[in-house]
């Protein structure tokens, strides 16, 4: 990783080896910003203040080994991401005002995405997540992530028929807690209904209507246009002496066919003149034929006014006009057909709840068996691991209890209430020592404790559901002496089957590591290029020392910090 200005670290590169990588270095020094970094390349919450002040922004780039073929591969190039020799290159940029942007093998892609990518490459622990193994809800999603498919298969179908059985309910609860408004709304639609019934609308007759009633109520106007107009054309019998169009043609046609016959041109005037006296002849015909076919009847009128009234009053309620007011009565008669079947729906509902119940109730009775099966599994492994790390007396169990609730579903014979993920409260339990009962972590585990029933929780889970890389942010916290050589070990065995990141105050961890880096404040209290360093040889000795002792140059503590390391060395 490369990280600049963000928090006390101006610009440095982090080298994480394969194996085991500690991170020491004093109080303050920035060790927690390398766990940040990685925290904001794997997707987490950027946060403005975590830009260096006077920077413009903070950028952590890192390049992430992937394993061919895996989720995170296929959901990498699905974004567009392009691999470089089996590693994707990831960068976050954080501005001064707190905006986020991200990239993935060289392609923008939103943040979520790297967090997506997270679940499938890295477990970040730390003292957080020691809280949140107190969560009852983490518990059992632990136990279920150990279980793996004997867990996984029968929830599956207990979720699928959860949502079910909640999307019945709600619908059946619609149906009868708005029984009286449901009724209203049918009343009001069969009342529509009904209304536009009586009416008979027919698509279109709104206009067809307004159109003849126009021509209804200008019938004497047009009839004495259309003989005027007719008298034009053709002439007026009454007045032989008059001209009109038709004679004006003709008169022109004659004139010109004497000639025609001397020029191309003016025998096509001459046709042209032809075939608008045809025209003329035929827009006369039509004049009569209107005036003769106009209905002046008043009684027509009033009717078609009439008519026009009663399918105004439908489009003042269901539409703007007679089209609207069709489709509104085929919705409506659709919804009434609905509503109207309500108590036979009711019926099918409460058939179907009542199967759905029993369906739920077999899955968790199923889903609670292999709770119960892996959880004896579950707690025997890490009781191991706690043997292996300085508590060789504790005992660590499950309690898998249910709920009575008179509204839950039937499990066993009892009636118990049930969630998304069954019917089972799943709690961890620790007994330190012998004779002790078991009790509840987060009552029965000092913070030490609590630190390596995590570890031995996460030694198990690299057995049974390995990631490629582990991140400890001093889980080690509280621990020390024997206990904590012990993690130590632990931890070296761990990045046997992957790679382990810890940051740590503890020099017995430390010595175990494959890799020591430490994070140093240059005389400005910043962090720069040469500020996280590899440790080798002199070096190393001299900063366990210090995390020993305090001292870089006592003899005693040297001695001590050349033990550990070569207790380390024989236990690899």
């Amino acid at each position: 990783m490369r990280i600049r200005s963000l928090g006390v670290i101006d610009d440095a590169v982090v080298e994480l080896s394969p194996g085991f990588t500690a991170v020491t270095g004093e109080t303050g020094a920035g060790k927690t910003m390398v766990v940040t970094s990685l925290g904001l390349l794997l997707g987490g919450r950027a946060d403005a203040a975590l830009v260096r002040i006077g920077a413009r922004n903070a950028v952590v780039e890192g390049r992430i080994a992937v394993p061919e073929g895996s989720a995170a591969v296929v959901r990498a190039e699905e974004a567009g991401a392009e691999l470089d020799e089996g590693t994707l290159l990831v960068s976050r940029t954080v501005s001064a005002e707190g905006r986020s942007r991200a990239h993935l093998g060289g392609r923008s892609v939103p943040v979520g995405l790297l967090a997506e990518l997270a679940d499938d490459l890295v477990a970040v622990h730390g003292q957080s997540d020691q809280q949140g193994l107190l969560k009852l809800s983490r518990q059992r999603q632990a136990l279920d992530r150990y279980a793996g498919y004997a867990v996984a298969v029968p929830l599956g179908k207990y979720t699928e028929a959860y949502k079910r059985l909640r999307a019945v309910n709600a619908e059946l609860e619609e149906i009868t807690t708005r029984a009286r408004e449901r009724a209203q709304e049918a009343d009001m639609l069969r009342f529509g209904l009904e209304e536009i019934a009586a009416v008979e609308p027919r698509a279109g007759e709104d206009a067809e209507l307004a159109e003849e009633a126009g021509r209804l109520g200008h019938a004497e106007a047009l009839a004495s246009a259309a003989a005027v107009a007719h008298a034009a054309l053709a002439g007026n019998p009454e007045d032989p002496e008059g001209v009109d169009a038709g004679t004006l043609v003709a008169g022109a046609q004659r004139a010109l066919e004497v000639v025609r016959a001397h020029d191309p041109a003016l025998a096509a005037l001459t046709d042209r003149i032809g075939e608008i006296g045809i025209l003329l002849r035929d827009v006369a015909g039509e004049l009569a034929g209107y005036a003769d076919d106009l209905d002046a009847d008043p009684l027509r009128l009033a009717a078609v006014e009439e008519r026009r009234a009663a399918l105004t009053a439908l489009t003042r309620k269901y539409g703007e006009d007679v089209a609207e007011v069709l489709a509104w009565a085929e919705r409506s008669a659709a919804r009434l057909t609905d509503l109207e079947g309500d108590d036979e729906r009711i019926g099918e509902l409460t058939a179907e709840r009542d199967g759905l119940r029993n369906e739920l109730g077999a899955l968790a009775q199923e889903l609670s068996q292999a709770r119960a099966e892996a959880a004896e599994r579950f707690a025997a492994a890490v009781t191991e691991e706690l043997a292996s790390l300085a508590m060789p007396h504790a005992r660590v169990s499950f309690d898998i209890r249910q709920t009575e609730d008179p509204e839950g579903v039937e499990v066993n014979g009892r009636t118990v209430a049930y969630g998304p993920s069954g019917v089972d409260e799943v709690e961890l339990l620790l007994a330190p020592h012998p004779g002790a009962p078991p009790r509840p972590i987060a009552k029965g585990a000092s913070g030490g404790e609590l630190s390596r029933v995590m570890l031995a929780v996460e030694v198990v889970f690299a057995g049974t559901d390995p990631v490629p890389t582990y991140l400890f942010d001093e889980v080690d916290a509280g621990v020390g002496g024997k206990a904590a050589v012990e993690i130590g070990r632990r931890l070296a065995r761990l990045a046997k089957k992957a790679q382990v990141v810890v940051v740590t105050h503890l020099p017995q961890v430390a010595a175990f590591a494959d890799r020591q880096l430490l994070v140093e404040k240059t005389n400005d209290g910043s962090v720069t290029r040469s500020g996280v360093k590899v440790l080798e040889g002199e070096d190393r000795v001299r900063e366990l020392s210090r995390m020993l002792a305090g001292q870089e140059d006592s003899e005693t503590a040297r001695a001590h910090a050349e033990e550990l390391l070569a207790a380390a060395r024989a236990d690899g």
